[in-house]
């Protein structure tokens, strides 16, 4: 007997057969999209922009973060040491403040060491002024936490008199999360000793 209507099963078919079409298209569809959201990210991730005096557009290249860590592990020490010891009687608890952000408990009992050997009450006394000369550091980046030597000069005014002297002191950098404008390096001192303190000759 014939009936208008088709077989239901066939029925149910085309629409089993059209909604599997209509996932894995949207399934293609939404693999396609994410890897050019992926793509589009990583070629941001890879380049910054600039603009011109003229107005154009200049792509620049990030550099990896491996070589920029040297140059921000150098620049990381440098701050240091200029803030913790370029001192007078004006600015030694702002620049040592500072100084402490950069390095863990090591820098901090050295501090205490120090307030505790009357150093910063001479500065107040004698009106004394604590310069850094130079500084020069040697880090070594292979492997975390990397190792560190720094030579710093520095000259002690007191008054009539200069005194230059040749500060070697050693440590360990590892990674931190960076800290604006605290610790924008994103670095910490660790282990931080102060291996020798000699006088130097006046011509030096």
């Amino acid at each position: 007997m014939k009936t208008p209507y088709k077989n239901i099963y066939e029925v149910l078919k085309i629409n089993r057969f059209i909604v599997l079409i209509t996932v894995a298209g949207a399934t293609i569809s939404g693999i396609f999209f994410g890897w050019m959201v992926y793509d589009i990210n990583r070629t941001a991730l890879n380049n910054s922009f600039a603009i011109n005096t003229d107005g154009s557009v200049i792509p620049l290249k990030w550099v990896s973060q491996q070589e920029n860590l040297q140059v921000e592990a150098l620049a990381h020490l440098e701050l240091f040491h200029s803030w913790f010891y370029n001192i007078d009687a004006s600015n030694y608890q702002r620049n040592l403040e500072k100084a402490l952000w950069l390095g863990n408990s090591s820098v901090d009992n050295l501090y205490r060491q120090k307030k505790a050997d009357g150093l910063y009450n001479r500065l107040l006394q004698y009106s004394l002024v604590q310069r850094v000369v130079s500084i020069e550091s040697e880090v070594d980046i292979q492997q975390e936490p990397y190792d560190f030597r720094t030579r710093t000069v520095f000259e002690v005014n007191r008054g009539k008199v200069v005194d230059r002297y040749e500060l070697i002191s050693s440590g360990n950098l590892i990674k931190v999360d960076r800290h604006f404008p605290n610790n924008s390096h994103g670095l910490l001192i660790t282990n931080y000793f102060e291996n020798s303190l000699k006088k130097l000759n006046n011509e030096n």
